[in-house]
């Protein structure tokens, strides 16, 4: 006989399910993204899924490459995935490598370059975009540029101080050497989709995601404050700042189910439950008591925050912690996750779905009112959300089945 929980998960797989395919899906097929005349993606949509922005967010060109990919590789191969799957990946392959191997960070609607950050991420999209394409498409030269790229990723992360792409730093080196939580968080994530698409290297990848985890809980994973600090010193020291002091719940608690999947992986009872406090911590400081919803910046001291947007509820943040907590339920069976789980999953779905248009809005003001009403941006569009619906609706198969949890990226 299922137990109550069971059931309940029965209940919301189908759920998650029917909201993929019913309502977000949809929106984005029927939206302005898909760039028929140039290619790739225009995630700058509004409320009905109109353009209001052409130019291209290179991010996004990689997360929408993954998303229709990974489609594919979990729901069966229709045309219509593959064939918008094909246009991000040939947008990026054509427009968005620089000459030096480093992506940009935005570009026009027909390609041409606008800018390019310091920072790896579009870098690491390209590689889980092109990497799940390659298992979509069955295309081992998409693996193989996914591969290149991971492999300068992790240059340019172990040697920092060689500066070979010239990218401006954040401080002078000299006065403030600071380090970021969200760039050994990607080299993780990015590492464990090619781990997965490139089976013969997995022990390999396995090495990386395990280096790249050590420094996660070596410079920002703080039992003495219970929290993981967004920004440290390049030796792991508190910069007394607000910088400095930032805690981004909504990264730790993805960094927190990136860790979880590795301990799922290797089987590894102690970094589960350090990623078990990053999720506690996370949860403890950055729900809101008086409104509910997990706000988007918290001071780790307790001081004002300096981000005008710091009580803001994002999509996104909830998005990360609903796999979280599905993930440290399926993996200890504490009661407390399931009720976090639910806790999260009833402010999400009653705030977040636009019922009229389709999709989410992505950005509400503290109280949960709308703030904006745009579905896409250079910062929103089809990854986070059609992401966690995925995983989270193979999460609460595996709760429904009485099954443990297994890798889920």
């Amino acid at each position: 006989m299922k137990s109550i929980i069971s059931e309940k998960a029965g209940e919301y797989r189908e759920f998650y399910r029917n909201h993929l395919f019913e309502n977000v899906i949809p929106f984005w097929m029927g939206s302005d993204l898909l760039d028929r005349e140039y290619g790739g993606y225009i995630t700058s949509v509004d409320r009905e899924g109109r353009g209001y922005n052409s130019d291209k967010s290179v991010w996004f060109q990689g997360r929408g490459l993954w998303t229709f990919s990974a489609l594919c590789n979990n729901y069966g191969a229709a045309e219509e995935w593959l064939w918008a799957a094909r246009l991000g990946k040939t947008f990026l392959e054509k427009y968005c490598v620089d000459s030096d191997g480093r992506l940009f960070f935005q570009v026009t609607r027909d390609g041409k370059p606008l800018r390019k950050r310091r920072y790896m991420f579009s870098e690491s999209f390209y590689v889980i975009g092109m990497a799940e394409y390659s298992v979509a498409a069955n295309d081992p030269d998409a693996l193989r540029k996914a591969e290149e790229c991971f492999e300068l990723m992790l240059k340019i992360y172990r040697n920092p101080e060689l500066d070979p792409y010239k990218i401006t730093p954040k401080f002078y080196e000299q006065t403030r050497s600071a380090r970021a939580a969200a760039v050994p968080m990607v080299m993780v994530s990015s590492a464990q989709v090619l781990r997965r698409c490139d089976p013969e290297k997995a022990g390999y990848y396995t090495q990386i995601v395990r280096e790249m985890a050590d420094d996660i809980l070596k410079y920002h994973y703080r039992p003495d404050f219970k929290c993981v600090l967004e920004n440290v010193l390049a030796d792991g020291s508190v910069i007394d700042n607000p910088a400095g002091r930032t805690i981004n719940p909504g990264h730790a608690c993805e960094n927190a189910w990136f860790l979880m999947n590795e301990a799922a992986y290797s089987n590894d009872k102690k970094l589960l439950e350090k990623a078990l406090n990053m999720l506690d911590w996370s949860l403890e400081k950055g729900w809101d008591s008086e409104y509910g919803g997990v706000m988007y910046f918290v001071d780790s001291a307790g001081k004002p925050c300096e981000q005008l947007e710091w009580d803001m509820k994002l999509w996104w943040v909830h998005n990360e912690i609903l796999i979280a907590t599905l993930m440290a339920y399926g993996m200890t069976g504490d009661k407390k996750y399931w009720d976090w789980f639910e806790k999260v999953h009833q402010y999400t779905f009653s705030h977040f779905p636009d019922n009229e248009y389709g999709e989410w809005y992505g950005y509400l003001h503290r109280d949960g009112t709308v703030s904006h009403t745009l579905k896409g941006s250079m910062w929103k569009g089809p990854y986070h959300l059609p992401r966690c619906l995925i995983l989270c609706e193979r999460l609460l198969g595996m709760i429904e089945e009485g099954k443990p949890v297994t890798p889920i990226l």
